[in-house]
């Protein structure tokens, strides 16, 4: 499974979110690689028809060709995802001919960080449908977290108990569906 997420600053409420996720499914077994912060930053601008990829850009196609289950997780910028995030899904396309297109029938948990409820419900919406377009198949719940709440402590360890129990609903939501898929191809 892998965590796709976060912002420039290693450490983002992002971030930390997508870690508590992660956590969650591994606790159940999932195997897990986190992809965040400066992996993004360091990402090249997605260009459509360039065939040669940087390391950066071709460890996260061989991640994306992996996974059982994807958990994004974006900050909320003017209502809809960030543009790293964005840029980092772009490189979706070079799977538009494997024998698994993007992420056909793969869970996808969506996670969104925005200093206020209306910012954070118009960006969920919008990465429920990129996980759409992408064929993947949204988990039924995805975490809004309002960062203008006390939802962090200094550790980066989760104080709010709500943001807690709905981040690890998304961790647990993507590695059983993973878990499901994988029994029935078996």
């Amino acid at each position: 499974m892998l965590g796709l997420g976060g912002t420039t600053r290693g450490g983002s409420a992002t971030e930390r979110a997508l870690r508590v996720s992660l956590a969650a499914a591994e606790a159940l077994g999932a195997e897990t690689a986190l992809f965040a912060g400066g992996d993004l930053l360091s990402l090249p601008m997605y260009r459509p028809g360039e065939l040669h990829r940087e390391d950066v850009a071709a460890h996260l196609v061989s991640l994306f060709r992996r996974l059982d289950g994807i958990i994004i997780a974006t900050p909320a910028y003017h209502g809809s995802v960030s543009g790293l995030v964005k840029n980092a899904l772009d490189y979706t396309e070079d799977l538009r001919a494997d024998d698994r297109i993007y992420f056909d029938g793969c869970a996808v948990g969506c996670i969104c960080c925005a200093g206020g409820w209306q910012a954070a419900g118009q960006t969920l919406v919008a990465m429920r449908t990129i996980a759409h377009a992408l064929r993947g198949w949204p988990t039924p719940f995805g975490a809004m977290i309002n960062t203008s709440l006390p939802v962090f402590d200094q550790s980066g360890q989760v104080v709010d108990e709500s943001t807690s129990l709905q981040l690890k609903l998304v961790g647990r939501q993507v590695a059983e569906f993973a878990s499901m898929r994988l029994r029935a191809a078996t």
